[in-house]
């Protein structure tokens, strides 16, 4: 498989999304929209962490007030309405149809350096494919660091993967379970173990060769959710903070365009979270039933935070 990564290329986003479906990799420089969007995010760290600096506030608290103040700041942001018109913001910035592009609440993400705190809140991601998680295979992954990053606190790709099936877990999970069992304000209670049932690879993989890009913050990582990828142990000596959301475009929707499916077993569909950058409105019904597959009935089709 060759696998390219295209810096600041002048694409258009249907070309660009054809060419992510293919296993590419975009990379884009700091603009004005990303830029803003990270100084609105630090502004909320820093008032979340304060008087400490955010990205070694890891040294100065016990890990129960580390999580906490997670629980708290992370939903924040997610709900906070400037996140979603930044965010709209940056769609229109790299040239996507705004009346076509729909995507889910961007999320703020965090990995402590040295084994810190690396669950629940804060979990460090072993390899996996987002469409393991019931993303359909259409949708288009967005990574953007908040402070500069590192090789050794950044995030890996691993393309011998990319068309290549590996056994794991995704059989398990449903995502309509998910969003009734697993999610909420409780996950910060999870500081030595996870217990979630997170779908995982369950055979040996070769994480060799992997890919790890360095962008400056605000610069912006563009990749397939059927890529695998995973967070480098953070050896750093300091936090990470990022940004990401994804997002679908109607189009690939309407016609089940997207990347290939390799090893995917789970069930349900995210399809009803995506919201569209014009007018926050929901991917239309006779759309999203070509995608459910009976198993609604398990559970919440759409988490509605309790807390």
């Amino acid at each position: 498989m060759n696998n390219t990564v295209y810096f600041d290329a002048p694409v258009n986003d249907d070309d660009r999304r054809l060419m992510l479906f293919d296993g590419q990799l975009f990379v884009y420089s700091p603009r004005k929209s990303t830029l803003a969007f990270i100084e609105f995010a630090r502004n909320l760290i820093a008032e979340a962490f304060a008087p400490h600096d955010p990205e070694y506030a890891q040294y100065r608290m016990p890990v129960e007030q580390y999580a906490e103040i997670l629980g708290k700041l992370k939903p924040h942001f997610i709900h906070h309405p400037e996140s979603k018109q930044h965010l709209k913001a940056i769609l229109a910035d790299l040239g996507c149809d705004l009346g076509k592009t729909y995507f889910d609440v961007p999320k703020m993400r965090s990995s402590t350096s040295d084994n810190y705190l690396t669950t629940g809140i804060a979990y460090a991601w072993h390899p996996h494919r987002d469409t393991w998680y019931s993303a359909p295979m259409c949708q288009i992954n967005w990574w953007i660091p908040i402070y500069d990053i590192r090789s050794d606190n950044a995030m890996a790709f691993h393309p011998r993967y990319w068309n290549r099936p590996v056994q794991n877990s995704s059989s398990g999970y449903n995502y309509y379970l998910w969003n009734q069992q697993h999610r909420g304000s409780h996950v910060a209670q999870y500081l030595k173990e996870d217990p979630r049932p997170l779908p995982r690879a369950t055979e040996p993989m070769e994480l060799d060769p992997q890919l790890r890009l360095i962008v400056p913050a605000g610069g912006i990582i563009l990749f397939s959710a059927a890529q695998m990828h995973s967070s480098v142990p953070n050896t750093s000596g300091k936090t990470r903070f990022s940004i990401d959301f994804r997002v679908v475009h109607l189009d690939d929707v309407a016609s089940k365009r997207g990347a290939p499916h390799t090893d995917e077993q789970c069930t349900g569909t995210t399809m009803r979270d995506y919201l569209r950058a014009t007018d926050l409105s929901h991917v239309p019904d006779n759309l999203i039933a070509l995608y459910d597959d009976g198993t609604a009935v398990q559970g919440e089709v759409v988490y509605q935070p309790k807390d």
